[in-house]
C-alpha cells in the first residue's frame, strides 16, 4: 500500500473543455488518485470563462496561463506551449516543494522541459506520459523543413531528460527507446474507465458511427466517399458523425459533393448519452485516423459489442487494439474502396462479429482498464523512485 502522495498533474487541456484521449486520461487519473487518498493538483491553461470555476472532483485545478486558441488550421500553435511552459516553470519555482511527484504529458514539450529544469531545485520526482513519439518525417510534414527539424530535436531532448516514462502503445514505446530514453519505459495499456463486463450486444442498425475531433489526422472527410462506395453494395447504409473541429466544414462539403445529405449526418458535439446509444446500435465504429496514440473509442465500442474499423498507417497505434476479424477490421488505407470494403466485411459478419467483439473485450478488459494503469502509476509514485530523480 503506497502512502498518500502529493501529485502535480500537468497538461495544457482539461476535459470536457477540450475533448481527446489525453484530456480524458488526466481527468480520470486525477479523480481516481484523489479517491485513493492522494493530494492532487492539476496545472492547465484556462479554457473556461473568467467568472467560471473548473471543477474536477477531489482535485485542485490551477490555471497557469490565459485562455488561448490552441489550434490554427487543425495544427497546434507555437505560442500556447511556450506560455504554458513558462506558467508551469513559475508555479513549480514557487510551489514545487509541496509536491512529491510532478506527472506531466510529454507534449507540449516546453512544460516538460520546465519541470525538468526546476526539479533539481525543488526535489520532486518526474513522471512523463508519452502518448505519441513522432518520426522526423512527420515533424517535417507538420511544421515544414526548418520547424520540423527544431521540433524533432526538442522531442529528442525531452526523451533524454531523467524521468520515469510511460507510453500507451508498443509502437510509441519502441520509438521512445530509439530517441535515447535513459531507463525503461512502461507500457500502460489501460485507459478504459467503464464496467469490465461487456454489455449484451444490441441489434445493429445499418449505421456507421464516428465520434471524435475533426482534425486532419483523424481524416473524418474520408468517411464520406467511403460511405458512398459502400452504398453501391448496401444502399441502406448511413453514417452519423459526432464531434467538432477545424475539419468539420470539409466533412459537410464532402457530404454535399457526394449528394449524401440526410445519409451522412454531421451532429457536432452531443451529450455522452447520445454517443453511447449511437455506439451501442452502430453497425461499426469507423476511425480512419492516420495518427493515434492509443484509440480509446475502439475499447469503448468493443465493450458494447460493436466492431471497429481502423486504418493500418505507420503512426496509428489504434491498430494494436483491433484483432482483425474478431472485434473489427483493419483497412489497408483510407482510400474509399479500402474503407468501404472494411465496413462491408463487418456487415457481412453480422451478429457473429458483435458477439466476438464482446468476447474480445471480456478477455482483455482487466488489462485495458484504467484501474490496471492506475496500479502501475501509483506504484511508480512509491518510495523507490530512483529512475525519476
Amino acid at each position: 500500500m503506497v502512502p498518500p502522495v502529493r501529485i502535480c498533474l500537468v497538461y495544457d487541456c482539461l476535459y470536457p473543455y477540450t475533448v481527446g484521449g489525453a484530456e480524458r486520461w488526466y481527468r480520470n487519473l486525477g479523480e481516481r488518485l484523489a479517491v485513493e487518498g492522494h493530494r492532487v493538483t492539476m496545472l492547465t491553461l484556462r479554457q473556461w470563462d473568467r467568472d467560471e470555476r473548473a471543477e474536477v472532483e477531489g482535485v485542485e485545478v490551477v490555471a497557469v496561463g490565459p485562455r488561448m486558441e490552441l489550434y490554427v488550421g487543425g495544427r497546434r500553435r507555437v505560442a500556447p506551449p511556450l506560455v504554458f511552459g513558462a506558467g508551469v516553470a513559475w508555479h513549480l519555482l514557487r510551489h514545487g516543494r509541496r509536491y512529491d511527484v510532478v506527472h506531466t504529458a510529454s507534449f507540449p514539450y516546453f512544460s516538460l522541459l520546465a519541470a525538468a529544469a526546476v526539479r533539481p531545485l525543488r526535489r520532486f520526482s518526474l513522471v512523463v506520459d508519452w502518448h505519441e513519439v513522432w518520426t522526423g518525417a512527420y515533424w517535417r510534414e507538420y511544421l515544414g523543413a526548418a520547424g520540423g527539424w527544431v521540433g524533432a530535436r526538442v522531442q529528442r531532448l525531452c526523451a533524454r531528460v531523467p524521468q520515469r516514462a510511460f507510453a500507451f502503445s508498443r509502437l510509441h514505446a519502441g520509438r521512445l527507446r530509439a530517441e535515447g530514453l535513459r531507463g525503461e519505459v512502461t507500457v500502460l495499456e489501460g485507459e478504459y474507465r467503464g464496467e469490465l463486463q461487456p454489455r449484451e450486444p444490441q441489434p445493429a442498425d445499418s449505421v456507421v458511427v464516428f465520434a471524435g475531433r475533426h482534425i486532419p489526422e483523424k481524416r473524418v472527410p474520408a468517411l464520406v466517399p467511403a460511405i458512398a462506395r459502400a452504398r453501391e453494395t448496401a444502399p441502406d447504409l448511413t453514417c452519423d458523425v459526432y464531434g467538432d473541429g477545424p475539419d468539420r466544414a470539409a466533412v459537410e462539403a464532402a457530404v454535399r459533393a457526394h449528394g449524401l445529405d440526410g445519409v451522412v449526418r454531421v451532429h457536432g458535439f452531443v451529450p455522452g448519452e447520445t454517443v453511447d446509444r449511437a455506439l451501442s446500435h452502430a453497425l461499426c465504429m469507423a476511425l480512419p485516423s492516420r495518427r493515434e496514440g492509443y484509440g480509446l473509442v475502439v475499447i469503448e465500442s468493443s465493450a458494447r459489442g460493436t466492431p471497429s474499423v481502423v486504418v493500418a498507417d505507420p503512426d496509428n497505434a489504434a491498430v494494436e487494439l483491433v484483432s482483425d476479424g474478431e472485434n473489427g477490421t483493419v483497412a489497408p488505407s483510407a482510400a474509399p474502396e479500402d474503407l468501404a470494403e472494411a465496413i462491408l466485411r463487418v456487415r457481412a459478419a453480422g451478429d457473429e462479429m458483435r458477439r466476438s467483439s464482446a468476447q474480445w473485450f471480456a478477455r482483455n478488459a482487466r488489462r485495458l482498464s484504467l484501474e490496471s494503469s492506475l496500479e502501475r502509476v501509483v506504484e511508480a509514485y512509491g518510495p523507490k523512485r530512483d529512475a525519476m530523480s
